[in-house]
């Protein structure tokens, strides 16, 4: 079982929307030996991954993969479903795949989705080892493989909190694109994207970040405005700290200035013992120490977004009960570490107690005249952790007042989404009546208890923080216009360009011929890729996107982009690919470029040639609407599709017509067309009407059409053939 090549597909391509890696696989003699063959084969591997009974292959029901295995199936159809399963079993869910014969005996195409190119790569190659392995039998680390494999998955993919609000904007048809290998993420598309950092945006104020790191001014701010919150201050000292304690009363907080996550903080100190002590745990954690006053009640985190609340979790203190045999530390393993919703991974709501590593638990501890090694009687309560497990929804229960109150601090503060910390015995109450207060505002703030919560409704998060960036029915998108063809491609892309640009729009433009921005050359090489159409739709300027796709772009990485408003296909010549890619057929070739329509979105425009039998085919797969174009004005597919009130843009007796079933207008005559010389003329003329029905698609005016062609300055034929 050899890799002839891995090509990942990050884009739309012939199998499916979304990326995947395409392997070619050689799997020499074993084209002789189907599973059913192989002694021992099934049972091995449905030993090791009995989860596999879930795949329903090609059957369409549960354990159809596994009925395809007994009667017998190649290593190809093997690997695809081996490198699905071990992906699930690592924590990247993926359920497409596809493992397709070519011309050449033993040799395959596999596709298996792929959400992280890295950890798909390492799938496979378990996969194929893991196969060889049952087939051999000899022994394969299966836990071991997916230990690996879900290790990647943490380091390489998208984090819970953004990968929520990811998900929630591919509901919302809004694309993406990940800009780092970590969780900086663009929504949208040119001007009209937005940037999100786990929960931050390009919305969140940098000030107010800071605002809310110091936690000493973010008091102040909230007390000036009427907002309740607990009375205290700075501390230069442990001696410092217990004079500000008897200021304030007994019980205090201390706590650092600009921590986070509960981290340093001590909380119901009533000596100067535990009020010295928990100074220094706090300054460990942060640059300045505060004091503040004590409120009773439980700990509350709750989510704003953009003025509005939009989650809430309760914290509950941890305890261990004595059973007069195990010390502290075996209780804390055995009573609070055994729940499966606490863990080190991000999936985890609760985290995992570790005394070596958590000085504010052994605080605690101490408070109560312990130590790691006592052992406490039997039906004793011990105190383990009194904050840090905010993790149990309360977000129905909130009072108006408090979500008034809440939203309020956001807004002082200035974030747009904001982790409101309070306290409060009963969160269904006003503060006021209660003594609650509000003792921090974070930036930045984690969503997986909201998204996961430990107990309680899981609450859409990320749908609020995308509708807050892209309100009502706004999607991010600017107009893209994705060509493809054999021939006239650029020519095409140029004069769309242009008329783009005439209608006063800042245009990005990738074709063979570079990559331009406006009236702007930033690089004269092919342009006309995967990694070019990125960086146009990446740009923030660009309101307008106008980008060529070659057959080999679209079989060797994929489309630029997951939707376009308008795709245009010039024309098709099966013969120019044949060869390459184990495309063999026109029907293959067609297959190729159909991806081109299939990604139109269906409020937008699919633009084919009349003229050419195999193009018009592919208007049966366009989501939105057709137009067709063509020079035959005796064009049977122009005609019929003009009887169904559809639009094209054709040529009648020496003139151009746009017509929309029965209405017509005469754009101008083919006399005043600028075309270059007679051998070229259909080809261009083809290229022209290509290029007025995309404009047409997308609203430019007739006017601005007219005098955009009129005024094109046409290249040489042996250019514009491209």
């Amino acid at each position: 079982m050899e890799f002839l090549k891995i090509l990942p597909l990050r884009g739309p391509n012939i199998w499916t929307y979304r990326p995947v890696l395409e392997v070619w696989l050689d799997i020499g003699v074993l084209e002789d030996s189907p599973s059913n063959t192989i002694p021992g084969f099934y049972e091995r591997l449905t030993a090791w991954l009995p989860t596999l009974v879930e795949h329903r292959c090609g059957v369409g029901e549960r354990g159809g993969f596994l009925l395809r295995l007994r009667e017998g199936t190649w290593p190809g159809h093997i690997l695809e479903h081996i490198t699905l399963e071990l992906q699930n079993l690592a924590g990247m869910q993926s359920g497409f795949g596809k493992a397709r014969s070519t011309s050449v005996r033993g040799v395959y195409k596999v596709v298996v989705r792929s959400r992280n190119e890295q950890v798909s790569r390492a799938a496979l190659h378990e996969a194929r080892e893991l196969i060889l392995a049952a087939m051999q039998d000899k022994s394969f680390d299966v836990p071991a493989a997916v230990a690996r494999l879900h290790d990647m998955v943490d380091s390489l993919c998208l984090g819970p909190s953004t990968a929520c609000i990811v998900d929630a904007a591919t509901a919302r048809g809004i694309p993406s694109i990940r800009l780092t290998e970590g969780n900086l993420v663009q929504l949208g598309y040119g001007a009209r994207q937005h940037r999100i950092w786990t929960a931050e945006t390009d919305q969140t104020s940098a000030i107010a970040e800071g605002i809310s790191r110091d936690k000493d001014l973010t008091k102040t701010l909230l007390q000036a405005c009427g907002v309740p919150v607990p009375e205290g201050r700075i501390a230069e000292s442990p001696a410092d700290a217990w004079e500000a304690a008897e200021d304030i009363g007994l019980p205090v907080v201390v706590k650092p200035s600009d921590g986070n996550h509960g981290r340093g903080v001590s909380t119901e100190l009533m000596t100067r013992e535990e009020v010295e002590a928990a100074f220094k745990l706090a300054d460990e954690e942060g640059s300045e120490v505060i004091v503040e006053r004590f409120v009773r009640g439980n700990e509350h985190r709750l989510l704003v977004v953009g003025g509005r609340l939009a989650a809430a979790a309760r914290g509950e203190s941890a305890f261990v009960s004595g059973n007069g045999r195990s010390t502290i530390a075996e209780l804390i393993d055995a009573q609070i570490n055994t729940d499966p919703r606490r863990g080190s991974s991000e999936d985890c709501p609760l985290n995992v107690i570790r005394l070596e590593d958590d000085a504010a638990v052994r605080f605690e501890i101490a408070r109560q005249g312990y130590t790691a090694d006592t052992i406490p009687p039997e039906g004793r309560q011990v105190l383990i952790q009194r904050n840090g497990n905010v993790a149990f929804d309360v977000t129905e229960l909130v009072h108006p007042e408090v979500a008034a109150t809440v939203s309020l601090a956001a807004r002082i503060v200035g974030l747009d989404i904001a982790g409101v910390d309070l306290v409060a015995e009963d969160i269904t109450r006003p503060l006021a009546e209660q003594g609650g207060a509000i003792v921090e505002i974070n930036a930045g703030p984690g969503l997986l208890m909201h998204l996961k919560p430990a107990s309680g409704k899981a609450q859409p998060v990320g749908a609020a923080i995308v509708e807050n960036l892209f309100p009502d029915v706004e999607n991010g998108r600017i107009p893209v216009v994705g060509i493809c063809g054999t021939h006239g491609k650029t020519q095409v892309a140029r004069i769309v360009a242009r008329l783009l640009k005439l209608s006063g729009k800042y245009v990005g433009l990738a074709s063979s011929e570079g990559l331009c921005f406006d009236k702007r050359v930033v690089d004269k090489r092919n342009a006309a890729t995967w990694a070019a159409a990125q960086k146009v739709l990446l740009n923030r300027s660009v309101e307008a996107a106008v980008i060529e796709n070659s057959i080999a772009t679209i079989l060797s990485e994929g489309l630029g982009y997951d939707r376009c408003q308008v795709g245009i296909v010039t024309n098709i010549d099966p013969s120019s690919h044949f060869g390459e890619y184990y495309i063999e057929t026109a029907e293959q070739v067609c297959n190729v470029l159909r991806t081109q329509v299939d990604v139109v979105l269906a409020e937008g425009v699919a633009v084919l040639n009349a003229s050419d039998p195999l193009v018009a085919q592919l208007a049966e797969y366009c989501d939105g609407e057709v137009i067709f174009f063509s020079s035959d004005a005796a064009s049977p597919v122009i005609t019929a599709h003009s009887e169904k009130a559809g639009r094209a843009v054709w040529v009648r007796e020496g003139v151009i017509v746009l017509s929309a079933g029965a209405q017509e207008i005469v754009l101008f005559r083919l006399a005043s067309l600028p075309v270059q010389d007679a051998e070229s003329e259909r080809q261009q003329l083809d290229n022209v009407l290509a290029a007025i029905a995309a404009a047409w698609a997308l609203g430019v005016s007739v006017d601005l059409i007219r005098a955009g062609i009129a005024t094109f300055e046409v290249e040489r034929a042996d250019s514009s053939a491209r």
